[in-house]
């Protein structure tokens, strides 16, 4: 496999060229401008999986009508610490967003909250909410579901999604603590990520048809969960919590990214978010945030290994470095970006494996 050519782009050029494609595919400008913050996030971050790689798909969605443009949306408070944002399947990341106002300001009034995302498209990279939640002094997770593409622990077959969760944390510096995982042992937009850059994966990411072992990401045909049993009950979990709980499609039947590409995905998510100072003192939280951090920094490395780094710490290393210097994109995608077409029309019924 050779390797693609990367060209640099600034923040706000990468930006402008996402916007753009978004709303010449249909996305109004509100919307259009705060996805592309996120994908930009995303690519900051080295989460190219998550970034511009994905426009060409969101924008063949948008056009073909599986995006509501004018949506319904709004914010059902259940309790006192608790409530539903109702998306109708606007785009993903649009209506998390917009989950996390009430939310915030849900868990700064009573100490906690639990607000769930119903009905959205695909809502991106977990970071880009839980580092917002972080900005606001609080300490929250995140969880959605994805399309049925593991296979089980001792299964033959897909049944859940990559079904990712995070953490995030403010700390004493402007730099917060934030974990952001999938459930299998790669997300899917890495193996994505692969395949525009024409590298190969792992051989313990994914396996092919035959259930087995591939380097190859043209021929995964399923992930394998993370620990084998102990990645498949966390699966398990964030289904309950971010689709059974809000009585949305769950497991095997939530829908696939590239089905149905006029009708929305009815996804789910949920925020869990606290207060650190209705536990104890704000200010101490957030210096043992940073204690914590920097002693992880601390410890002796093992053998191979130059230093231990806190989770998170590359993609908050890359996100303030790229930010001055600039991202490399996949030359195929700025290429497209900066082009009159819309889509290619390469992903309308395709499996769930496909780009």
């Amino acid at each position: 496999m050779s390797e693609e050519k990367l060209i640099k782009v600034t923040p706000d050029e990468l930006h402008a060229l996402i916007k753009n494609k978004l709303q010449a595919a249909g996305l109004p400008e509100v919307q259009a401008a705060e996805t592309a913050n996120h994908l930009v996030y995303a690519d900051l971050c080295g989460v190219h999986s998550h970034g511009a790689v994905r426009v060409e798909y969101y924008s063949e969605r948008i056009h073909k009508g599986g995006i509501t443009l004018e949506p319904e949306i709004r914010f059902e408070k259940t309790g006192e610490s608790s409530g539903v944002f109702h998306g109708d399947n606007a785009q993903g990341q649009y209506v998390a967003n917009l989950a996390l106002e009430p939310a915030i300001q849900m868990a700064k009034e009573s100490g906690v909250a639990v607000v769930g995302v119903s009905k959205c498209g695909h809502t991106g990279t977990l970071s880009y909410y839980l580092r917002k939640i972080a900005e606001a002094g609080l300490a929250g997770m995140a969880m959605t579901q994805s399309d049925p593409m593991a296979v089980p622990f001792g299964g033959a077959e897909v049944y859940y999604g990559t079904n990712p969760l995070g953490f995030g944390a403010p700390s004493a510096t402007e730099t917060p603590l934030i974990f952001d995982m999938a459930t299998t042992v790669q997300a899917w937009g890495k193996i994505l990520d692969a395949r525009s850059k024409g590298r190969e994966i792992p051989a313990d990411w994914a396996v092919d048809e035959n259930g087995e072992p591939t380097t190859d990401p043209d021929a995964v045909r399923g992930l394998m969960p993370i620990a084998g049993p102990k990645g498949y009950g966390l699966m398990m979990m964030v289904d309950v919590f971010s689709g059974v709980l809000m009585n949305l499609p769950f497991r095997k039947h939530v829908s696939s990214m590239y089905h149905d590409l006029n009708a929305g995905r009815n996804l789910g998510q949920l925020y869990i978010i606290l207060d650190p100072a209705r536990f104890g003192d704000a200010d101490t939280f957030r210096q043992h945030i940073s204690q914590t951090m920097e002693e992880l920094n601390a410890v002796k490395p093992a053998a191979g290994f130059s230093s231990v780094r806190y989770p998170g710490q590359g993609s908050n290393e890359r996100y303030e470095r790229n930010k001055s210097e600039g991202v490399e994109i996949p030359e195929s995608i700025i290429n497209y970006l900066k082009s009159d077409v819309i889509h290619n029309d390469s992903y309308e019924g395709l499996s769930a494996f496909a780009n």
